[in-house]
């Protein structure tokens, strides 16, 4: 991993105007990865730019540094020389305005899914023990002596705190807990980001939530639960993916549930339906994700189908059934 850090620094030294992006619909430690690295980059010299679709950050607008984020539809006419991806594995997982500006360039990745095979990019650090790619993030920036001040390390923060689960997930290891000392010793906010995060909802996600409750469909015996939102659902309520972050949590909630969904239609994208993967005790999230080109990791993972809401139920319930009636589980460690 050394190598591959010094890699990056050359490629790094060199560069003048850096791109720095995540997945789509970004979620905490996708977009606290991107604030954060531009955050550094602009620190010690480079002109660095984060891009997102600015439609998709939901709460997390909050964190300092979103409003300097490039809205991927205006990134057409600028130049780069370096490409920085975080939190995904290669274009298919960015917003489509992304790689026609990215593509050429020299490419470092970041991230920590499973499912990353190691090629993309001319530097990979990925690390899929990481509880997430903030905590990579965090271990670039001292390998680098890069300073870090408080929206920064709210940023790595906030990366942290969701795709651990707050601390609660399997992905927390001692160095985790490390990683974020050190990010307390900046004045991060804590109690103020939880309350934002996960205390306090606006109406649209409220409204989204109580059309999830009744979508509720339970089966296998409680092993699989599973909610839907359609595209009329977010249309009523004007909401967008964003206001639906959390939702998953609603079946995963039920009692001696082990597999958990949420189908989704994205607005204008009638053809395709998303589908958001919890898993418990010895079911692989992934090798359910993995069938249909998506990933991510052992507990969480998400993918696109490619068929309208109910052939694409009807092919995930036929991958879940499959993956129950196999007698053998991947094993915890």
């Amino acid at each position: 991993m050394r190598e591959n850090y010094i890699a990056a620094k050359e490629l790094i030294d060199k560069a003048k105007r850096i791109l720095v992006s995540g997945h789509l619909s970004p979620d905490g430690d996708s977009l606290g990865c991107m604030i954060a690295l531009a955050r550094m980059l602009c620190a010690a010299g480079k002109s660095a730019f984060a891009t997102a679709d600015v439609n998709a950050l939901g709460k997390l607008t909050f964190l300092e540094g979103t409003k300097d984020i490039i809205p991927v539809r205006k990134l057409r006419g600028k130049s780069f020389d370096l490409f920085i991806a975080v939190d995904c594995g290669g274009f298919d997982r960015m917003p489509p305005e992304v790689r026609p500006v990215a593509e050429k360039l020299p490419t470092i990745c970041i991230d920590h899914h499973v499912t990353n095979d190691g090629t993309f990019g001319n530097v990979q650090i990925v690390d899929p023990a990481a509880s997430s790619a903030g905590e990579i993030v965090w271990r670039i920036a001292k390998w680098m002596e890069w300073p870090i001040d408080r929206p920064i390390a709210e940023a790595l923060w906030v990366a942290m705190v969701t795709d651990s689960g707050r601390f609660a997930y399997d992905s927390t290891k001692p160095s985790t807990l490390r990683a974020a000392s050190d990010l307390l010793k900046h004045d991060v906010r804590t109690s103020y980001i939880n309350d934002l995060i996960y205390g306090t909802f606006n109406r649209k996600s409220i409204e989204l939530k109580r059309i999830a409750w009744r979508s509720l469909h339970i089966w296998k015996n409680r092993k699989v639960a599973e909610v839907t939102l359609t595209r009329d659902d977010f249309r009523s309520v004007r909401g967008t993916k964003a206001d639906a972050e959390d939702i998953i949590e609603i079946p995963r909630s039920v009692a001696k549930n082990e597999i958990a969904l949420f189908f989704y239609q994205i607005p204008d994208r009638t053809k395709e339906t998303r589908c958001s993967i919890r898993t418990r005790g010895e079911w692989d999230a992934t090798a359910l994700a993995a069938k249909f080109g998506g990933g991510g990791h052992l507990r969480a993972a998400g993918c696109t189908i490619k068929a309208p809401l109910g052939v694409a139920k009807r092919k995930m319930r036929s991958a879940v059934r499959d993956m129950l009636s196999q007698p053998r589980r991947t094993e915890v460690k």
